[in-house]
């Protein structure tokens, strides 16, 4: 039996990047951008270009950077939109263009206040006006998991005829259950009379924790697309996790007759990078990448693993990408060793002064911990590349902190090139921090998570400390900072964050609206 692609459609850097305090500068979309091409994905939605100058020039450089991936640009079904992903990508290897319109009746009839017969006319102009800038064009029915199936196949074929050669079913608030969604897959796809001239895809969120179930569903009935994120990020309760699609897919392989061309052994990389850049932790049992997904307690599956590992694990560790997370490096390596084993990792510098800047950093973290791992590297390039960049920078820090007294912070900080210094108190150590550089940038910006993960095991680890602050306008913005000090990794959180106030936020439309 002759074995299909599936295509993996992997939507981080646009739908992840909804999650509330998940978005991302635009060097940080393409640092995940280089580590999803590595990783095989076959297309990289890299954002909305007409939600705001900032994503349009983000979904530029991301497809001036990318080779091996298509990229993909989402447009609503309006000119203006379409025209605005079409110059974004125009410098693509490989271009995109995905415009969808809502076919649910609640949507048409609450938001867009538009008859059957106006969505028609509108997804086929829609389409036509996007195969101007490719021939590459992707056409969704937003909220098609609540849409009336006689009218989805009546807009999927007038969108096939017009030129979308991928057409995608979303199930955009998480409502279907696996075997109705596989079977209205399965329906679309034998009752459209063109719809052999285009791939089916499905786009599933996890409101119900159902997101890869659904997609599975899909796949097992024809679909050969899955739009997906690492780790599941995403608006609400999150996308279909794409680790968890991929090696399910190729787990059961006497249940799919597909597979993906991913390179499995680079999902846990970016996993990491993902979970560095956001400030989202992967919970401990989190399928695939979770730190406890090949770990065993109970003595009984202990014995059996060592007997025979199929016994109780169905994958292979290494083939995900925990085998050789050790680093071998010490404080004695050279810079080629330290630049030869980031590249490895999927890290590549763009000038001498960053590749510098991080071999310094290497050097004083070899001196406080014996061993290094991979993970800890991942959190020093991240920490070095972000502090590059900010316009404000930590410069000095000292608390005071005993049984029975207030602790006092002392803060120096370099903010556009001149150094300003304070002192303030808290009710800790970290608490007396945050008020003190609170006290020299007035950003009036309120706490709403702080959170704390070991980098790797031990008493020595780096600390990872991410924080979530909501500005006086509303907005949410993530901030982390590693450290083996965990004050210090808390005060570069928060200083991440401020900075990312200045060069993220601002109007933005977001694509349901």
């Amino acid at each position: 039996m002759s074995q299909d692609n599936l295509i993996i459609f992997d939507t981080t850097l646009r739908d992840g990047e909804q999650s509330p305090g998940a978005s991302m500068t635009q060097d940080e979309k393409i640092r995940i951008a280089k580590a999803l091409e590595r990783l095989g994905v076959d297309i990289i939605e890299a954002g909305f270009p007409a939600a705001s100058p900032g994503d349009f020039e983000a979904v530029a450089a991301v497809a001036s950077k990318i080779k091996d991936s298509t990229i993909c640009g989402l447009a609503r079904a309006l000119s203006n939109d379409i025209d605005r992903a079409g110059e974004a990508l125009k410098h693509a290897n490989s271009a995109r263009i995905h415009t969808f319109i809502a076919t649910s009746p609640i949507h048409m009839q609450m938001k867009l206040r538009m008859s059957e017969d106006d969505v028609v006319e509108k997804a086929v102009a829609a389409v036509k006006r996007a195969r101007r800038y490719t021939d590459n064009v992707e056409f969704s029915p937003e909220d098609a998991g609540r849409s009336e199936t006689d009218f989805l196949c009546r807009v999927i074929e007038a969108a096939i005829d017009a030129g979308a050669g991928t057409i995608n079913i979303p199930d955009t608030v998480g409502y279907n259950l696996p075997d109705r969604f596989g079977s209205l897959i399965g329906e679309l796809r034998e009752r459209i009379p063109n719809a052999d001239k285009a791939i089916f895809s499905v786009h599933c969120h996890n409101d119900l924790g159902l997101a890869v179930a659904n997609s599975l569903s899909a796949v097992a009935n024809g679909a050969r697309q899955v739009e997906c994120t690492i780790n599941g990020l995403g608006e609400r309760a999150g996308n279909a996790s794409l680790e968890e699609v991929v090696m399910a897919v190729r787990t059961r392989q006497d249940v799919f007759n597909c597979d993906t061309r991913l390179d499995t052994q680079h999902i846990l990389t970016c996993s990491r990078l993902v979970s560095s850049i956001t400030g989202f932790a992967v919970q401990p049992n989190k399928a695939i990448v979770g730190a406890n997904a090949f770990a065993h307690e109970a003595g009984i599956h202990q014995d059996g693993v060592l007997k025979h590992r199929e016994t109780y694990e169905i994958m292979k560790a290494e083939d995900v990408g925990w085998n050789n997370n050790r680093m071998v490096l010490g404080k004695h390596s050279g810079r080629n060793a330290f630049s030869s084993r980031l590249e490895n990792l999927g890290f590549t510098f763009s000038s001498e002064k960053e590749l510098n800047a991080a071999f310094a950093r290497f050097k004083d973290l070899a001196d406080k911990k014996h061993e290094i791992y991979d993970d800890d590297l991942q959190a020093l390039i991240s920490d070095t590349l972000t502090t590059e960049e900010e316009a404000i920078k930590l410069i000095y820090v000292q608390v005071c902190s005993e049984t029975g007294e207030m602790p006092e912070a002392q803060v120096t900080l370099d903010i556009n090139g001149k150094e300003e210094s304070i002192s303030a108190r808290g009710s800790g150590p970290v608490d007396a921090v945050y008020n003190a550089i609170e006290d020299l940038l007035n950003t009036s910006a309120h706490l709403q998570v702080y959170s704390v993960n070991n980098v790797t095991d031990g008493t020595d680890a780096q600390g990872e400390v991410s924080v979530r602050l909501e500005t006086k306008t509303g907005g949410i913005i993530s901030g982390n900072g590693a450290d083996t000090d965990i004050v210090l990794a808390s005060a570069k959180a928060y200083i991440n964050a401020v900075n990312k106030m200045h060069s993220i936020l601002g109007e933005r439309v977001h694509p349901q609206i």
